[in-house]
């Protein structure tokens, strides 16, 4: 009778560890997705932030030779 509830008592605790192990390996997945998902978002927002850099750049580039040729005409006339 000892013996029996020893063997319960021990394969209830191995089953609680790997219980506890389980949670501790989900726990981990999803903080790891979680990170995966912020690294991708911040990836696309600086992609998105750049394009937006190059374009006002551009923009900039193209009104200032404009108006200096414009300048330049007005000058020259």
């Amino acid at each position: 009778m000892r013996q029996s509830i020893s063997q319960f008592e021990t394969a209830f605790e191995q089953e609680a560890l790997l219980e506890r192990h389980r949670r501790e390996q989900l726990r981990r997945r999803a903080a790891n997705r979680s990170r995966a998902r912020k690294i991708d978002r911040t990836e696309q927002q600086g992609k998105v932030r750049f394009s937006i850099l190059a374009v006002c750049l551009t923009v900039t580039v193209v009104v200032v030779v404009v108006a200096m040729f414009e300048a330049l005409a007005f000058l020259m006339a």
